[in-house]
């Protein structure tokens, strides 16, 4: 199978707002579910003409065999005093899972980040995804803290692990 991971554009808009709706229907580890994101098409088009012509954001797409299976991203922060974090999120279509590409897309942006001269980077995970954690760590981030009830869904709260990670 061949996986390609290249820089979202404008036209993959409709594809990525279909993505979001399959994925969220997949799992409850997403702060979205079937609903998607809840963009217009307009909408999802100008947020990816801004990341492209961003020095500081990145939204990618990962393709198997032409299907898109994954995505990932890196928004920076426009503030100066903010300008050297940046916040990641990455989800993969279940159908896939264990199969690396959360790994790919995470070094994909990593190399982005590290090429762009961010300093820390942040994330947010269920705090009972072990998975998805276990991915986190490996790449040195680290815990910082618990947001308890960040999600409810069908009435329970769940919690949300903080973690950063450092670059040098």
């Amino acid at each position: 199978m061949e996986l390609t991971i290249c820089e979202a554009e404008p036209k993959d808009a409709q594809e990525i707002l279909d993505f979001t709706k399959r994925v969220g229907a997949q799992t409850e580890n997403l702060s979205f579910g079937a609903e998607g994101i809840g963009c217009t098409l307009e909408g999802e088009q100008a947020f990816l003409t801004s990341c492209a012509a961003s020095d500081n954001s990145l939204f990618l797409i990962a393709r198997q065999d032409g299907k898109l299976v994954g995505t990932a991203n890196l928004s920076g922060f426009a503030r100066a005093r903010m300008h050297h974090r940046g916040e990641i999120g990455i989800s993969v279509d279940k159908q896939v899972w264990g199969q690396g590409i959360g790994r790919m897309l995470m070094q994909t942006l990593l190399g982005f980040a590290k090429d762009s001269g961010f300093r820390v980077l942040s994330l947010e995970v269920r705090s009972d995804n072990a998975r998805a954690i276990h991915l986190y760590e490996s790449f040195g981030f680290v815990k910082y803290g618990t947001f308890p009830g960040f999600f409810e869904i069908n009435g329970q709260l769940i919690d949300v692990d903080c973690m950063v990670l450092h670059l040098k």
